[in-house]
């Protein structure tokens, strides 16, 4: 486990504290069933604003606090434990990161303030295929008078109904991937819903002959740079979100063994199981030095930032599967209903581990990044 200074320390403990009085995974089960539009709650979305977590990412001078990656782990670790539903890892964390780097002054001075007060809700817009694979990009942002006329399709896009503004991954005429700025409402997009088992916002996104101008295209970064590292953060960002999901269905799992009686005995006393939970344990503090390690290189500007990005999401993807699976199958018959709160743990623990590269993906890349 990371030391963590004593302002992390802090924004942990609020963290934890508000989520599980505020927002827990019991406030999730009664939106689900309300079947509300736009994926999450209006007022927990602000409550996070007022906390400041959208500025974490963010410089001071855009009137964030500019705390660090591993500051905003912290903070989506805890919000995975309850499974809470919000923008805040696509707009402050994705699209801060991608202004951050890739923004002139001027885009820097008009969005990050707009994120950081949750009056914009920026997302990236990447995936076109079936499953992450970043370097299948088809769309297209071709050069028109004094901008960009886009052409594409996207999908499995985060928080895709609820954003305003996208960030589109499309392809030059150099033949590199660029991002571009692209407001919702802009003439040719169009969003359809998509429903998923973890019970999200995602939308497909088809682009036909959408028109931005030039100081839509973030070009701080020359040519697919700026595009590969911001799926960098990115990787690394959601693989402390599942860290949380993790170590919650262990707490689950070991409270059970715990209290669970069988033969007269609490199950947990049974050999079997007890050296399951050692090893569950093991792989949760495997996952859990992976996954800081993603982030902190990223706050040290790590010269193998990349390489531990892939580690961290292919090493917590591992972990989360096992013990999604072993959430249930402890359980039991209990843990395969639709009252007990595994099944929505293991729901958004498959859709986690797909999100920006799964762990076959990762680990593929880890190895070639090393020369492999």
């Amino acid at each position: 486990m990371a030391a963590l200074t004593e302002e992390q320390s802090i924004l942990k403990d609020q963290a934890s504290s508000w989520v599980e009085t505020q927002l827990p995974v019991q406030k999730f089960r009664e939106f689900r069933n309300s079947n509300s539009d736009g994926g999450f709650d209006p007022q927990a979305w602000t409550a996070m604003v007022d906390m400041g977590w959208t500025g974490i990412l963010v410089p001071e001078n855009y009137g964030g606090s500019d705390l660090g990656y591993l500051t905003f782990g912290v903070i989506l670790e805890q919000l995975g434990r309850q499974l809470c539903a919000s923008p805040l890892f696509a707009s402050a964390y994705v699209g801060a990161t991608a202004l951050n780097l890739g923004g002139s002054e001027a885009q820097k001075q008009h969005w990050l303030p707009q994120i950081v007060d949750g009056s914009e809700v920026l997302t990236l817009a990447v995936d076109e295929h079936s499953r992450h694979q970043r370097d299948r990009v088809d769309s297209t942002a071709q050069p028109s008078g004094d901008g960009f006329v886009i052409n594409g399709a996207k999908t499995f896009v985060l928080e895709g109904m609820s954003a305003t503004t996208l960030v589109v991954a499309a392809r030059t005429d150099e033949g590199t991937v660029g991002l571009f700025l692209v407001p919702v409402d802009a003439q040719g997009l169009s969003r359809r819903a998509m429903q998923t088992v973890d019970s999200r916002d995602y939308a497909r996104v088809t682009l036909s002959d959408v028109a931005v101008s030039a100081d839509a295209h973030l070009g701080a970064m020359a040519g697919s740079e700026l595009y590969e590292a911001v799926l960098n953060r990115a990787a690394s960002g959601i693989a402390m979100e599942m860290l949380g999901v993790g170590c919650y269905s262990f707490e689950m799992t070991l409270d059970y063994l715990k209290t669970r009686k069988q033969f007269g005995k609490v199950i947990g006393s049974f050999q079997a199981l007890g050296h399951r939970a050692a090893e569950l344990y093991s792989a949760q503090e495997m996952a859990r030095s992976c996954a800081e390690a993603g982030v902190i290189a990223i706050d040290q500007g790590a010269d193998d930032e990349a390489a531990m990005s892939a580690l961290s999401k292919a090493k917590t993807g591992e972990f989360l599967f096992d013990m999604s699976n072993q959430l249930i199958q402890i359980h039991g018959g209990i843990g395969m209903t639709d009252e007990f709160d595994a099944g929505l743990y293991l729901k958004r623990a498959r859709v986690l581990e797909t999100t920006f590269g799964n762990q076959a993906y990762h680990r593929d890349r880890y190895a070639t990044l090393l020369g492999f």
